[in-house]
């Protein structure tokens, strides 16, 4: 399973950690930023998104201070499904019911517990459900017909 994972400079820290500690189990792809000088989120969110979906990897992680405006940037990519979430649970749940494939977060996450929260999101299957996959489609269909927007 390739992972990859993007920051501003605000998550830098945290991503260099999980970096680290997911290297144990899966192949990671940074995306960056490599310091922390001050860069501007949405460019690592758009590099991220696109990883995805063209299949370099199968998930992502985002983060940025707030972990908010990096996951509404990697939304912008056509196909991604971003969920910032703040805990296991809302990861598992993400990826359960939305069938999510970037789970973004804030710097300020505690380390261990981020680490549970990708390994958590990673490990969580789609459930297949029939509601969620029809939600899923409505989704996809609005994006489709309102590209041009």
């Amino acid at each position: 399973m390739k992972i990859a994972i993007a920051s501003d400079h605000r998550g830098y820290k945290l991503k260099d950690y999980l970096i680290n500690e997911l290297e144990k189990e899966y192949e990671v792809i940074d995306l960056g930023t490599n310091s922390e000088e001050s860069t501007d989120y949405p460019d690592y969110a758009f590099m991220l998104g696109e990883a995805v979906i063209s299949g370099v990897a199968d998930f992502g992680v985002a983060i940025c201070g707030s972990g908010i405006g990096i996951s509404i940037a990697c939304n912008k990519v056509k196909g991604i499904r971003c969920a910032k979430v703040s805990n296991s649970e809302e990861a598992k749940y993400t990826r359960e019911d939305n069938d999510a494939n970037i789970v973004a977060f804030g710097e300020k996450t505690n380390n261990k517990e981020a680490l549970e929260i990708v390994k958590t999101f990673i490990n969580t299957p789609f459930s297949n459900l029939e509601k969620h996959q029809r939600r899923i489609d409505k989704i996809t269909t609005y994006e489709e017909q309102n590209n041009d927007r």
